[in-house]
């Protein structure tokens, strides 16, 4: 329960951070340390969302109440997707192959998460 409250704020600091960096700044005059806090608060925003769908998810389909250490891996993993796909865009580099392999690299790292966690 404590891990649900923890995350679910950190999500909410992040998206206002988020929303201050948008807004109030440009990649320009926030340097690249801030572009690392846009993606780093970006990620932690998503994991909340994963966290949120991925519960609500067990909750319907399997009747599970209980969040696993394994389910929070599996949410984690997740939440990475999005963010390469932005860095993939950021380089121009979207296409089929470059889709394809962020959709082959989230595959295979979840699969270490079943096998490993």
């Amino acid at each position: 329960m404590k891990r649900n409250r923890f995350i679910s704020i950190m999500s909410i600091i992040g998206l206002a951070a988020l929303t201050f960096m948008l807004f109030l700044t440009s990649p320009t005059e926030i340097g690249p340390f801030g572009v690392l806090l846009f993606f780093t608060t970006l990620y932690i925003v998503i994991f909340g969302i994963a966290c949120l769908f991925l519960k609500a998810f067990y909750h319907l389909a399997f009747k599970k109440e209980i969040f696993t250490h394994k389910d929070y891996l599996y949410a984690a993993v997740v939440s990475f997707g999005p963010i390469m796909v932005l860095m993939a865009r950021s380089f121009s580099a979207i296409n089929v192959w470059t889709i394809g392999l962020i959709v082959m690299f989230l595959f295979l790292a979840e699969f270490l998460v079943y096998k490993r966690a």
